[in-house]
Formats: structure tokens, sequence, C-alpha cells
């Protein structure tokens, strides 16, 4: 695999905030902040839109923020928010909730607004991604799906909840590569988030997904789907019986990241704001417990920090896309 593409594989990771930022927007002298927006730039009932609700409900309960409201726009795996935030400029009550997919779709859509022109706030979480099929597939193993996959690439259709470029495209296209398959014969079909590709598993309209394990666990203990292999180096809590790919004898680990920017030009006053809230709320035991409960890893970094992560991931991004010819 080429090294660009093991960059951006490999940086997925953390997000830590920092103090106080007080202004306009608390309630009250030392009371929680008010009139928070955050935007989910896809579907409901997806990765971001978990992350971004699962935040707010922490921020509540911990009278870190009162009402604050969550709301998608969905569109062009993320860029039509992209372009809704960059063009908030100076709007500091709204943030994005964002990761890896929004950098990729950034490109492949030929969005005019980067996430360069954001203002990052922080990195939250890494997670590791998951392959999933329906109860009644065929394949019991991840070795049954790969030998199938193989010996007929077009046939056997995956579907990842994110543009070309996004997680859900990099994950199946990595691990097709990593068992001997061309990645430009892969039957990839691209859904709008996880809410739209879980309805395409539990259908059959696609032989399996690729995506993180946090999108599947509530169908997983209902027995609608089946993971057959995790990306992490080790396995899960939320899924523990469930083997890793290397444990599989396939030798690839992959983990994707999420994050939350804020328009460009907001006041450094805004930024702090927004940065001691989630720095508070990555604080609480109850954002501790929902890490655990998603099976999602702790990664938690914020400012300049989370700057230099989103700029050396937008560049490697894009450089694996054109790779790909996708960019």
């Amino acid at each position: 695999m080429k090294t660009s593409t093991k960059a951006i594989l490999a940086g997925l990771m953390t997000l830590t905030v920092t103090a106080c930022g007080a202004t306009a927007g608390k309630t009250e002298a030392g009371g929680p902040v008010a009139d928070l927006r955050l935007m989910v730039p896809n579907t409901p009932g997806g990765g971001y839109d978990t992350t971004a609700r699962t935040i707010a409900k922490v921020m509540e309960d911990n009278q870190i923020a009162s009402g604050v409201e969550v709301f998608n726009l969905s569109g062009a795996g993320g860029v039509v928010g992209l372009q809704r935030t960059v063009n908030e400029k100076g709007n500091g009550k709204l943030a994005m909730q964002m990761g890896l997919g929004v950098v990729g779709a950034s490109y492949t859509q030929k969005s005019p607004a980067k996430l360069t022109q954001t203002t990052p706030l922080a990195k939250v979480i890494e997670e590791p991604g998951a392959i999933v099929v329906p109860k009644e597939s065929p394949y019991k193993t991840i070795n049954d799906l790969v030998a199938a996959w193989k010996a007929d690439p077009g046939k056997i259709a995956v579907g990842g909840g994110s543009s070309p470029g996004g997680p859900d495209h990099l994950l199946p296209m990595r691990l097709a590569k990593t068992v001997g398959i061309d990645p430009k014969t892969v039957n990839f079909v691209s859904y709008d988030g996880g809410g739209e590709l879980l309805p395409a598993v539990l259908g059959g309209k696609i032989a399996f997904g690729a995506s993180g394990v946090g999108e599947f666990l509530d169908q997983v203990e209902a027995g609608q789907v089946r993971v057959l292999a995790v990306t992490s180096e080790q396995r899960l809590d939320a899924v523990k019986d469930v083997p890793t790919l290397k444990e599989s004898g396939i030798d690839m680990v992959f983990t994707n990241w999420r994050g939350i920017v804020a328009p460009p030009e907001i006041s450094a006053a805004d930024k702090q704001q927004w940065i001691d809230v989630l720095t508070r709320m990555h604080a609480t035991d109850a954002w501790k417990a929902e890490v655990t409960k998603h099976g999602w890893t702790d990664a938690f970094v914020t400012g300049d920090q989370f700057a230099t992560f989103l700029t050396e991931q937008d560049k490697a991004v894009a450089d694996v896309l054109k790779d790909l010819g996708l960019a």
C-alpha cells in the first residue's frame, strides 16, 4: 500500500480542548452556555449524527450548555454542510460535526469550500471500522466473504456511508488491495451516511457494508446484522466475540476519526467558548460511558493541535484521491 494511503489512515486519532471562554453565550454568570447550534452534514442515524447528538446530550445533562440545537443538512457527502459552514463566516454560535469523510468529499465533489477555510475546534474520537452482512447472508466469516469477492469482485457490491474519499470508501478499497483485489474493480455503492447505509444492508441491496462499528451496534444486538470482522488492532468490548482482520489472517488496521469545526473568522472569545464546553464535556463520566457504549476510542485534541492534524489530513486525502484518479 502506498505511503500516502498509510498516512491518511494512520493519523486517525485524538481530540483535546482547552479552557474557559466566557462571554455572551452564558445564560447567567457561571451557568450553562446557551444558543449553540451543531450541524450534522448528512442524514439522521449515521455516525456524525450519533456523535453530535451524544455530545449535545452530555452537555445538557451536565449543565455545560443548554438548548443545544442539533440539525441535519445533508447532501454531497457532507459538502452541502461544509459550504454552509464556510458561508456562515463570523458566526460563533454554529459548529459542524465532521470527519475524514467530509475531507474526502470536498475533493471528489469538487467543492469550492474546503475544511482548511474553517476554524478547527476539536478532534473528538476515533472509530474502528466493521465489515457487516445481513443476518441471512451466506458469508459466515470474513474469509468466506473475501473468497467470494476475489472470485468475482464486480458481482459483490459493498456499500459505505460516505462518498468516495471518505472512510467507508477507503476501508473497502484498502481491504481489497490487502487481499489482492484491484481497487478499481470494486463495486462500491455510496450512501449519504449510516442512516441510508443501514437499510441497504438490512434489505440485501449490497453484499456487505463497511462503516464504523458504532453504526451497527443496535442491529447487532437485535440479531439483524452480523459483524464479520473489525478493523481495530485489538478486539472491541462492544462486539467482543468478533475477530479483528489481523486475527483472520488479513494484515490490516483501519481507524476513522471525527471532529468539530466552526465557520471562518469567528472571534477568539467564541472559539474559546466552544473549546471550553467541549473540554468540559469530554471530562465527564457520562461522556466516557458513551465512548465505551458506542465502541469509540477517545482521541481528544483541540485548537492548534487539531488544526495541524486537519491540514495534514487534507493534503493526505488529496494525494490518495489523485492516485485513484478521483481528484
